[in-house]
């Protein structure tokens, strides 16, 4: 069991692997530097590069770079939207429910819930109920485990090792950075940004520059219902931006 918040508790864990790219500014302008006929010898040329590329919004480039983690104690209704936001050639392999542990499989309580005594309470009960009855299906009546698994819900903890680039981080953190995203969405992935910019200080520079919500690279906000963060698009105006 696991109670969060969205502010001031984490949910769950982000470990980066020692597979990302540490330097991906770096990286970026070395890539690009090959098809200019640039000397890609020296970094400081590839660093500003990379930024020249960033500013340009040249995206392609963003592609080579590798970001690879483990996602660690976040609901499964929140991991199964995280892997089906797909592009840039992401992959992810995911906790398997024949090695779930039933007497004490982890799950999360939304804030709204466990800020309620006696919604609470019964959220659990329910849980614990749950837990019962997988364990019963498989140790007496010989159910097997992955069929059991079928009564676990979208609030169970689960765990993925997960491997995108960074376009497809950028992309989805205009959606998933939204005032109106999924309020344990949007803190995982803020997670991720902290988990990154620990990496390195080019990571930290992308985390605070390249990772941002819709609305601030479009400067307003389209969605019908606005959260309020940004102006809405008035009629007639505005332009899209992209990444290419």
């Amino acid at each position: 069991m696991y109670r969060y918040e969205e502010k001031g508790i984490k949910m769950g864990q982000v470990i980066i692997l020692e597979e990302t790219t540490k330097k991906p500014v770096t990286l970026m302008g070395c890539r690009a530097g090959i098809c200019w006929g640039s000397d890609i010898t020296d970094q400081q040329k590839n660093y500003k590069r990379g930024l020249d590329c960033l500013a340009a919004g040249h995206g392609r480039v963003m592609e080579y770079v590798s970001v690879e983690m483990v996602l660690d104690g976040y609901s499964a209704r929140v991991i199964r939207e995280w892997y089906t936001h797909l592009g840039g050639a992401p992959t992810r392999l995911q906790a398997s429910t024949r090695y779930i542990n039933y007497d004490k499989f982890a799950y999360v309580i939304p804030p709204s819930i466990a800020s309620d005594e006696k919604a609470c309470a019964r959220y659990e009960h329910m849980m614990r109920e749950i837990s019962d009855t997988c364990k019963y299906l498989e140790t007496e009546c010989g159910i097997a485990r992955e069929d059991a698994a079928m009564l676990l819900p979208l609030g169970m903890q689960t765990k993925i090792v997960d491997k995108r680039n960074l376009r497809n981080l950028a992309d989805m953190s205009r959606q998933r950075m939204c005032g109106r995203a999924y309020h344990e969405y949007r803190a995982m992935f803020q997670d991720i940004c902290d988990a990154l910019r620990k990496v390195s200080a080019e990571w930290e520079l992308l985390a605070d520059t390249v990772f941002a919500p819709k609305c601030e690279i479009l400067g307003y906000c389209p969605e019908k219902k606005s959260c309020g963060r940004m102006p809405k698009r008035q009629e007639g105006k505005g332009t899209s931006a992209s990444i290419h």
